[in-house]
């Protein structure tokens, strides 16, 4: 069983994270998954898809100030965490080293233990703070995954095209599932 942490910020993109769920809740025989949201990341997925689905997953929403949960040490079991999506703000927390709730103090654990870090970033244009935090991360042994879809398998619908990033996202995390792979048919 692989335990991973996915941390949902209020950054735009809610859509990433519904289908990133959606993908491991099939996968629950092979994953156990902890969730944290931001303060605003409820907020941006009621607005953007219409809904609390959020609150039907099986999967335990723990409280951003609860530093029980086991992914906040570095003694656990996770061996990753994904922000999807990840906001510039909190980018520039785990850049700097701030630990000052569970997704950042999270992030800083799977750092400092040389697990994965990986953030789905979703902004655009980028200024030279986002490439300079996105360097910093990047250098401290995080990944960077921009929310940028591939277009390779002709996706027909706004959950197909969120799940060309999504599916990369699990193969970075060690996490095999099925998706267009170039070169090997579809």
């Amino acid at each position: 069983m692989i335990k991973i942490a996915i941390g949902v910020t209020g950054a735009s993109g809610s859509i990433y994270a519904k289908v990133l769920l959606e993908r491991l809740e099939l996968l629950k025989d092979q994953v156990e998954a902890g969730l944290i949201f931001s303060d605003n990341a409820a907020t941006v997925w009621q607005h953007e898809l219409g809904n609390k689905d959020y609150e039907r997953l099986p999967f335990k929403i723990w409280d951003k100030h609860d530093f029980m949960a086991p992914f906040a040490s570095g003694s656990s079991s996770y061996s990753a965490l994904i922000i999807c999506p990840c906001s510039m703000g909190a980018l520039g927390r785990i850049a700097s080293g701030i630990s000052n709730d569970l997704l950042t103090r999270s992030a800083d654990v799977m750092l400092k233990e040389r697990r994965k870090l990986i953030c789905v970033v979703r902004e655009t244009p980028y200024n030279l703070i986002h490439l300079r935090n996105m360097t910093a991360v990047t250098e401290a042994g995080g990944i960077i995954c921009p929310a940028t879809p591939s277009f390779y398998s002709n996706p027909k619908t706004m959950e197909d095209v969120a799940y060309t990033v999504v599916h990369r996202v699990l193969q970075l995390a060690g996490i095999d599932t099925e998706g267009y792979r170039w070169g090997e048919g579809s």
